[in-house]
């Protein structure tokens, strides 16, 4: 968008109040509009094109915003770094003081719905932005989203914290328990909460909501309760290895049984799994993505013991460092290889080389293509985001070389809410 040449820009914002920092539309966005920093994630007014790929998967609407601005006054990527809220619309008054001829004023042209295409004869990128799919499964149950906002919490009290990867290693991650008591909290597999640390920031405002995937099944982590778990990493260094503190994840690491914890969501309404009789489920995580695989695999284990579901076929791919530092490694290992069809990659064990999910994925290609094959399986990707490649990748040339046409294939499994990514 020229920004120069237009009198007024519907500028696109995003509201800072509801956004929960989940990264979903920086992921989504196919022209790499939106930035972020420890606090606010804001759109670049030069580079955004209103294609709105990035409007349906936000999980509280907090990129739904616009404000129509002289084009000479667009608000910068430093005014939307340091707001607390969205600022007002501009009046008629002031639109006139800035120059905008009466005639336009109040006049803006809608956004206009874009599919991002590649250059023709160019392959399609192989991302999350053009491959995941925004519909959940037809058999999915209904899933309740943005109950308690940021501006309303509601409160859990914490029931359990244990750590689920062995002392002395690095990653180290837990699983928090968290209960509603009477208080409505229905959660699904797939969805997620988000969790407001107390304290203030260094600018002294209040510290944002964190998102966190549910790790337990739809009827509790203590089935018949009004309970969630979830899995989280003590943060302490970023992706490029520099020393940092994690604000959300060493407060949530440290709970201790009896503590307060605020709570807003749930959230998502596509990464859900499904419910009909028969379906196959193919999970491809990385560390704490394996969180919503967990809450599938337990709920499918759990309608297995009451002999009440014919379930399909469940197949992981979950990938860490070491095996010290995957989490749940004990229980994952006591499940019945009848029941689920483990794989697990590990980067960096001592005198063996690297291994990723997506080289396990391959080692299983014709596996994997005997599943792509039946409308019934379901992929669900957790992850980090430069994952995201890799996996699809390897999807890719296991359709292929089972005789799929990978684009008709990706199309589908898009359409019918069969693929699914979720990456940070």
């Amino acid at each position: 968008m020229d920004i120069a040449a237009a009198t007024t820009i519907r500028q696109h914002l995003i509201d800072p109040e509801i956004c929960i920092r989940c990264n979903t539309c920086e992921a989504t966005c196919p022209v790499g509009a939106i930035t972020h920093d420890e606090r606010n994630y804001v759109v670049r007014a030069d580079v955004c094109k209103p294609c709105n790929a990035c409007i349906a998967p936000c999980p509280t609407g907090a990129i739904d915003n616009w404000r129509v601005v002289p084009s000479a006054r667009v608000y910068s990527i430093e005014e939307q770094l340091g707001w607390d809220v969205l600022p007002a619309e501009l009046t008629h008054d002031e639109l006139a003081a800035a120059g905008v001829p009466e005639a336009v004023i109040g006049v803006v042209a809608p956004a206009v719905a874009v599919v991002a295409t590649a250059d023709p004869g160019e392959p399609v990128p192989l991302d999350a932005a053009h491959y995941s799919s925004l519909l959940p499964p037809w058999s999915a149950a209904h899933a309740y989203a943005n109950l308690y906002g940021p501006k309303a919490p509601t409160v859990a009290t914490v029931t359990g914290n244990f750590r689920v990867t062995e002392a002395g290693f690095a990653n180290e991650t837990h699983h928090v328990v968290l209960d509603f008591g009477a208080m409505p909290f229905p959660v699904l597999e797939g969805q997620s909460i988000g969790i407001v640390p107390p304290g203030a920031d260094a600018s002294g405002r209040p510290h944002r909501a964190r998102q966190y995937s549910v790790a337990s099944p739809r009827n509790g982590e203590r089935p018949g309760y009004n309970n969630v778990s979830l899995t989280v990493k003590r943060v302490t260094a970023d992706h490029q290895g520099r020393a940092v503190k994690g604000v959300c994840s060493n407060y949530v690491c440290d709970l201790k049984v009896g503590d307060k914890v605020q709570v807003i969501g749930p959230f998502g309404t596509s990464f859900l799994m499904p419910n009909h009789p028969r379906s196959n489920i193919v999970m491809i995580c990385t560390g704490t993505g394996s969180a919503p695989m967990r809450a599938m695999t337990e709920w499918r284990r759990r309608l297995r013991q009451g002999g009440k579901f014919e379930g399909g076929k469940l197949m992981l791919f979950f990938g860490a460092r070491t095996r010290e530092e995957l989490p749940y490694f004990g229980p994952l290992m006591s499940l019945p290889k009848d029941f689920i069809d483990i794989n697990l990659a590990f980067s960096r064990t001592a005198g063996q080389p690297k291994r990723h999910v997506q080289d396990l994925m391959r080692e299983r290609a014709a596996d994997l293509a005997g599943l792509l094959q039946q409308s019934d399986t379901y992929v669900y990707v957790c992850g980090l985001r430069a994952m995201e490649e890799g996996v699809l990748l390897a999807l890719r040339d296991a359709a292929v070389a089972g005789g799929l046409s990978w684009d008709a294939l990706a199309d589908a499994m898009r359409r019918e809410g069969r693929l699914h990514l979720e990456t940070y």
